[in-house]
């Protein structure tokens, strides 16, 4: 008995320590080959990009609309708000999930601070450099309307971006993720590109609003369909764990399907918006895996669909707009 139990220490002795659920930097790291500047892209979540565009596209329309004036560069300043923000919000959601260890299971590609590879603070000062970045170019949009009163909204949308999955109450982690998109990646984004540029809300502007951010909860829906089983486990609360399946899939299609009908009114204003009706061809695909997917790891395609269809949907409002 005693040899059996020196041979299996001596075997449990020799097993490579394989990481768990909680802090990387407090843990062995598994070897996966050198970061790669793919890893870096992939951190960034290309794929969610669409979503920080549509809004500025929908708002810029919603702008050109009232008048023949362009203000290009305050459209591209915008643009470049949006994507920056989205991106240091992808990088510090990989950062805060990391050290939660919620990502440590996940069905999609690994992340950089789960994965072990990068230090998590190297992760999350990229992450404040594109906040940072966006401030910056915020700043200059401020300077140049004189429009003051919106770095308390840029610093809120900041905030909002960092207590999204950071600190120690993250409300990513109570059922409100959607809140957050709804209102910074619809109204917040949409209606402050029309702003700075024609510093007025035209109708047109709170209708596309509301379609960017009804898309942007459709893609998060989704996103977190796909980790439900996870985000169970690690007891992260998103709206979908907190009211499961089947309740998601029937949200995900209201979320989707809704800014069609917006469309629809907005066809009565502007009669080529009914050419918005096209990113149903995305739409509808996405519609159909989040219903009949058997793993998964298949809700990824749809959210890349989602995504797309808000793209082809906001450039279609802006076509209808402008024309």
């Amino acid at each position: 008995m005693a040899a059996s139990s020196k041979s299996a220490k001596r075997k449990n002795s020799n097993r490579k320590p394989t990481r768990t659920t909680g802090n990387p930097a407090k843990k062995p790291i598994v070897e996966m080959g050198p970061v790669t500047a793919r890893d870096w892209i992939g951190a960034a979540r290309l794929r969610t990009l669409p979503l920080a565009i549509a809004p500025v596209v929908i708002g810029t329309g919603a702008a050109r609309s009232t008048g023949p004036e362009f203000h290009w560069v305050i459209a591209l300043a915008c643009l470049a708000v949006a994507v920056l923000l989205q991106i240091g919000v992808n990088f510090t959601n990989d950062y805060s999930d990391g050290i939660r260890g919620t990502d440590a299971n996940r069905v999609g590609p690994a992340r950089l601070t789960a994965s072990g590879r990068v230090k998590p603070r190297t992760v999350l000062i990229i992450g404040l450099a594109f906040f940072a970045l966006a401030a910056l170019v915020g700043l200059a949009i401020v300077i140049r309307t004189q429009q003051w009163w919106m770095l308390a909204v840029g610093a809120v949308c900041i905030i909002a971006a960092w207590f999204y999955t950071g600190g120690k109450k993250p409300y990513g982690y109570f059922g409100l993720g959607e809140v957050f998109v709804f209102v910074f990646f619809g109204l917040v984004a949409t209606l402050g590109t029309t702003w700075v540029q024609i510093f007025a809300l035209p109708q047109q502007a709170w209708l596309g609003a509301v379609a960017a951010g009804l898309f942007a909860c459709a893609v998060l829906l989704a996103n977190n369909l796909r980790d439900i089983d996870q985000d169970r486990l690690v007891g992260k609360r998103t709206l979908t764990v907190l009211i499961g399946k089947r309740a998601t899939q029937v949200l995900f299609t209201l979320f989707l399907l809704a800014p069609f009908a917006i469309a629809v009114v907005l066809a009565l204003l502007f009669p080529i918006a009914w050419i918005a009706m096209l990113a149903l061809l995305a739409a509808l695909p996405a519609l159909l895996i989040v219903w009949t997917y058997r793993k998964p790891a298949e809700l990824v395609i749809a959210l890349a669909l989602t995504s797309l269809a808000a793209l082809l949907y906001a450039g279609a409002l802006f076509w209808a707009f402008v024309g």
